[in-house]
């Protein structure tokens, strides 16, 4: 009796001695001031055979088929579709991005996942004021997902509405620090390197601290073999794509539907090329989902093992130069908006 006695006794102290732990995540005090960025203006074009990219296995991207995103990216879960004829989401599956596998027939041959009739939604050089919003609203009404490939100073501009594509469920990438494009000699490896780690280190920074997806694209698809390398070390996949939409140069919405379901329906299923900042992307979007249902395609969520490690280096250069913004050091268009004429 006593024993017990004292077993209940000792385990009582034990519990009031428990204390309260309190995590406290940093916070920015700054934001980021912007500076001009070009406007992507040339087509995609093919390049030579790149060079291999570093693994040591054979095949490095595991393609998994799931039923929801993986936890270890922190990726919200999608809302439940109210929509019954909605184009909806086939299939999600997860990548394995150790050694930095490619995707899209464009550039890279070795990893054909996609089964006939299956389509991904890409977008490039968000997030951007109007276009964006607009082009999240698609895919909510069509209860369909994509991949936005966002530039780092879009990022820092609208952290609000990069938050807002995360919080809807997409998957979120990067499109380098500031569309750069990096077969450029002029730049020096180093600042090729800058590019890539600034551009996610800027998305982290803009999704509040949650690491992206460790996806990349190369800005008009173009592809210096020594950064592929790089970031098959980095562990980063690499996004081409199986058809561009050409949208950057389309006349309106409708000359964007006719390329993609051209060019779609001759394939019969591809990685699809697309931009968030552009007008005529989002005003084309909804019809062009009703036509992807109507021709009996269906979308595939990619979603990646696990996020990018971003490196602390660049984490703190981004942060070093942050600063209140002014109106001065905006672009006209991030900041000027035309909703009526």
């Amino acid at each position: 009796m006593r024993i017990a006695t004292g077993l209940i006794l000792a385990g009582a102290i034990a519990v009031c001695a428990v204390g309260a732990v309190w995590l406290k995540m940093p916070t920015l005090s700054a934001s980021l001031a912007p500076s001009a960025v070009p406007d992507r203006t040339a087509a995609a074009v093919p390049v030579p055979a790149i060079a291999p990219v570093l693994a040591t296995d054979p095949n490095p991207a595991k393609v998994t088929a799931l039923s929801a995103p993986p936890l270890a990216a922190a990726q919200p879960v999608r809302a439940t579709c109210n929509n019954p004829n909605a184009l909806g989401v086939a299939r999600t599956v997860e990548i394995d991005t150790t050694g930095g596998p490619g995707f899209g027939f464009e550039h890279f041959k070795q990893l054909d996942f996609l089964r006939d009739k299956e389509v991904v939604l890409t977008f490039d050089d968000g997030p951007w004021p109007l276009n964006t919003p607009a082009v999240l609203k698609a895919l909510a009404d069509e209860c369909t997902t994509g991949i936005f490939f966002s530039i780092g100073k879009h990022a820092t501009y609208h952290p609000e509405i990069l938050k807002q594509v995360y919080a809807a469920g997409h998957t979120v990438g990067s499109h380098t620090w500031s569309h750069a494009t990096l077969t450029n000699k002029k730049l020096t490896e180093d600042q090729r390197k800058e590019e890539i780690e600034k551009g996610f280190s800027a998305v982290k920074w803009a999704l509040g601290g949650v690491s992206p997806a460790p996806f990349f694209r190369f800005p008009a698809l173009q592809h210096p073999p020594e950064m592929v390398t790089y970031l098959g070390k980095r562990n980063i996949a690499i996004f081409s794509c199986d058809l561009d939409s050409f949208d950057f140069k389309a006349r309106n919405a409708q000359a964007v539907i006719d390329v993609t379901m051209k060019k779609l329906d001759k394939l019969g299923k591809g990685i699809i090329l697309m931009h968030d900042f552009h007008k005529h992307t989002a005003e084309a979007l909804p019809e062009l989902l009703k036509r992807l249902k109507a021709g009996g395609y269906k979308v595939v969520a990619m979603r990646s093992k696990a996020p990018v490690q971003t490196l602390p280096q660049y984490d703190e250069e981004l942060l070093k130069d942050a600063k209140l913004p002014t109106v001065s050091s905006r672009p006209v268009s991030s900041v000027v908006q035309t909703i009526s004429e």
